[in-house]
C-alpha cells in the first residue's frame, strides 16, 4: 500500500496533472482578489492574495520535484501556507454561512478548494526535503504576513465577519504556529 502511494505521488504524469490543477486554482485565486488588489498599495500586494500565493508555492515546489530536484524553501512555504490558508478559508466560510444563515454555492466551492489545499500539504510532507533555514525563512514570511493582514488591515475581505476581526487575527496567528511546529518537529531534531 505504501509503495503504491509513493508510486502515485511521485508519478511524473500525476504531478504534472496536480501542477496544472493548482496553477489554474492559483490564477483564479489571483483573479478573485482583483478588486481588493486594485485598491491595495503596491508594497502590500504580495501579502494580500494569501491562498493563491500558497498554491503558487506548491506549484513551484512540484515543478522542482518533476525536474528531479527539490526547493526546500518552496516546500516549507507551501506546507505551512497551504495548511494555514486552507483551514482559515474553510473556517471563515463556515462562519459566513452561520452569519448570513445561508449556505452558498460559492462558499461551498471555497470550502472544497481550500480544504484540498490543506490535504495536499499533508500528503506531500513526507516527500519534501526541508532544512532549518527554510523553516526560519517561512517563520519570517508567515508572521510578517500576519502583521500585514491584521495590523495594516490587508486581510482577505469577508465584510459580514468584520466585527470579529480581532478574533480572526488571533485564529490566524495560531494557524501560523501549528503548521510551523509540525514542520519543525518533523525536520529539526
Amino acid at each position: 500500500m505504501k509503495q503504491q502511494f509513493y508510486f502515485w505521488m511521485m508519478n511524473r504524469y500525476f504531478l504534472v496533472f496536480l501542477i496544472m490543477c493548482n496553477l489554474l486554482g492559483t490564477l483564479y485565486g489571483y483573479y478573485w482578489y482583483g478588486s481588493q488588489l486594485a485598491r491595495t498599495k503596491w508594497y502590500f500586494m504580495p501579502f494580500v492574495p494569501d491562498s493563491p500565493t500558497a498554491s503558487l508555492f506548491l506549484v513551484i515546489a512540484l515543478i522542482f520535484i518533476v525536474a528531479g530536484r527539490h526547493s526546500g524553501l518552496m516546500e516549507s512555504l507551501a506546507f505551512v501556507t497551504l495548511i494555514k490558508y486552507g483551514v482559515w478559508a474553510v473556517v471563515m466560510n463556515i462562519f459566513t454561512f452561520i452569519e448570513i444563515e445561508e449556505v452558498t454555492g460559492t462558499g461551498l466551492m471555497l470550502c472544497l478548494s481550500h480544504g484540498i489545499m490543506a490535504i495536499e500539504a499533508l500528503i506531500f510532507l513526507p516527500f519534501f526535503k526541508i532544512k532549518k533555514w527554510h523553516i526560519l525563512v517561512t517563520i519570517i514570511w508567515v508572521f510578517h504576513n500576519d502583521v500585514i493582514d491584521y495590523v495594516y488591515m490587508q486581510y482577505p475581505v469577508y465584510s459580514m465577519l468584520e466585527q470579529y476581526i480581532r478574533h480572526i487575527g488571533y485564529f490566524a496567528f495560531w494557524l501560523s504556529v501549528i503548521p510551523l511546529v509540525l514542520l519543525w518537529n518533523r525536520y529539526i531534531r
